[in-house]
């Protein structure tokens, strides 16, 4: 049998006509138990089971990190996914999720640094206090939305496992349940999803763990328990449903990169210069702006070229793209 490679951009022209209804996501959605359990600091009471709603969050919003821009409705950020490990289609993460279990969580760190070990996620999260933060989301298939994400700054996390001056990069690795994640059960991609950052990038305070969006703990199609975020790349470097966090001294593998590395670079930073081998990344199609909607021109870093160009200096970006 004939297995097909897919790759980002296969399903970049679903119509907003074909995304799975608010309330067919509602009824979908499984029972989300106690989502990141009691102590978490930030996380308000009550969890709604038989409707499958997700947990309330008491966030605090951080202007400095937000867009003034409007935000996409929950319904375009929960139905209009690309969550290989759930399927291919941008329905598929809302539709075959509903058996994943987000909790109880732990994430494993390794690596170069002092404070090593398998922590439950409410600790690794206790110490912080849940911002909201809005930021624009730019997919490698060129189309965008802007999203209120509910997160921790990523280097707040990493500085309590005291990486060591050898933890050039930090490795990420999603969870391996097969059982629960119809999509690694097909070939599309070399399991589990494996992705990486500059310690530099890592440390950058627009780089946010998040834990919900809208407010409300992340569902499944969107990456819960835990994920990351990197406003300045492409979508596909935002890894979710993360379980382990590793320091290491050498550049680490990640999973597009590996399946075509023509195509997909270490990096991902947006930047509407540099085309895509199958399309021009200049413009980029607003999720939400209707059938009709028009391409607006893509901006450098996603419109961060202020906060994060430095890290990049002296770089070729169309080298290390």
């Amino acid at each position: 049998m004939l297995i097909r490679r897919f790759r980002p951009g296969d399903s970049a022209d679903i119509r907003p006509s074909e995304i799975t209804s608010e309330s067919v996501y509602l009824n979908r959605r499984q029972l989300l138990q106690a989502a990141l359990m009691a102590g978490v600091a930030g996380i308000g009471a009550g969890w709604v089971s038989e409707a499958g709603a997700v947990a309330d969050l008491k966030v605090q919003r951080n202007a400095k990190y937000s867009l003034s821009d409007p935000p996409n409705s929950y319904q375009d950020i929960t139905t209009y996914n690309n969550f290989y490990e759930f399927g291919l289609d941008k329905s598929d993460p809302s539709e075959n999720s509903s058996r994943f279990k987000p909790t109880p969580w732990t994430v494993a760190v390794k690596g170069e640094a002092e404070k090593t070990g398998t922590f439950a996620l409410e600790d690794i999260l206790k110490p912080h206090t849940i911002e909201e933060r809005v930021y624009r989301l730019r997919c490698v298939e060129a189309w965008s939305m802007v999203i209120p994400w509910a997160g921790v700054p990523l280097a707040d996390v990493l500085k309590q496992f005291k990486p060591t001056s050898k933890a050039k990069y930090v490795a990420f690795k999603t969870v391996l349940r097969p059982e629960e994640m119809p999509g690694q059960r097909m070939g599309s991609l070399d399991w589990p999803y494996v992705e990486g950052l500059r310690i530099d990038e890592a440390m950058h305070p627009l780089a946010l763990l998040a834990v919900g969006l809208y407010g409300k703990t992340l569902p499944n199609q969107n990456g819960a328990p835990l994920r990351l975020v990197t406003p300045w790349k492409y979508g596909f470097k935002g890894i979710k449903s993360i379980v382990e966090i590793r320091f290491t001294e050498k550049q680490p593998p990640t999973t597009w990169n590996i399946s075509a590395p023509h195509e997909y670079g270490f990096y991902a930073n947006v930047n509407p210069k540099v085309d895509h081998p199958r399309w021009s990344q200049a413009r980029e199609r607003k999720i939400g702006a209707g059938v009709f909607g028009s391409r607006v021109p893509t901006l450098m870093f996603n419109g961060y070229e202020q906060e994060v160009a430095s890290l990049y200096q002296g770089m070729d970006l169309k080298k290390y793209y």
